[in-house]
């Protein structure tokens, strides 16, 4: 006795694996069918297979809409039916999207973050008086603790200023100011401490649940 074996590398390639084989060679059968009422007739039949085969799809809005494009898809395009949808083209679905651009920093000093430049502008968008004094002295007390978290020195006040009348595009500009913002160490010192606490908090947790009883 003999066998014809298929194997794999000798079949037509499968143009959406998910659906396998069988589904393909219907697709096949149904571009090559003479009349079309019956490419109609088979078309719809394929579709509802292909929507109780891929269930999750019936989450999904215009589900039949997307069972439809890719029935048409697995034909290579050459299925003649009649679609309630717009028949998709060879040439959107092979042409190359748009590229994607470069997301842009808020700067060149990466290490204030990326919504530094959000919290200026905001300052810059309110009226001259103590509260915007406030804001724009609690942004720099910002920068200068990230400054720290990048560099864990110290860095001096004239720094900050310099930095944030770069970032404002020099619309605020604090460089001859004689307020003085929070100290390195003080700073440094809230870190540690915060960083202590969650070690406290879990060998408490450790010990309460050491000490248990079973």
């Amino acid at each position: 006795m003999t066998f014809d074996i298929e194997y794999n590398s000798e079949r037509p390639h499968l143009i959406i694996p998910e659906y396998g084989r069988h589904i393909q060679k219907l697709v096949d059968h149904c571009v090559a069918l003479e009349t079309q009422e019956e490419r109609n007739t088979m078309a719809k039949a394929i579709v509802d297979v292909m929507g109780n085969l891929q269930p999750h799809l019936r989450d999904v809005p215009d589900f039949k809409h997307k069972l439809w494009d890719q029935l048409f898809i697995m034909s290579d395009f050459r299925l003649e039916a009649d679609a309630p949808y717009e028949k998709p083209s060879k040439e959107e679905l092979q042409g190359k999207p748009e590229p994607l651009a470069y997301p842009k920093s808020a700067s060149k000093y990466r290490f204030y973050g990326n919504n530094i430049q959000t919290m200026i502008d905001t300052a810059l968008s309110w009226e001259d008086g103590d509260m915007k004094e406030a804001l724009v002295f609690t942004i720099a007390n910002h920068m200068k603790k990230c400054f720290l978290n990048w560099n864990k020195d110290t860095v001096d006040d004239d720094v900050i200023f310099n930095h944030l009348f770069e970032l404002s595009h020099g619309k605020i500009d604090i460089r001859a100011t004689e307020e003085k913002l929070a100290e390195s160490k003080s700073l440094l010192k809230k870190r540690s401490t915060q960083g202590q606490g969650k070690g406290k908090a879990k060998g408490k947790n450790h010990h309460q649940n050491k000490n248990r009883k079973r």
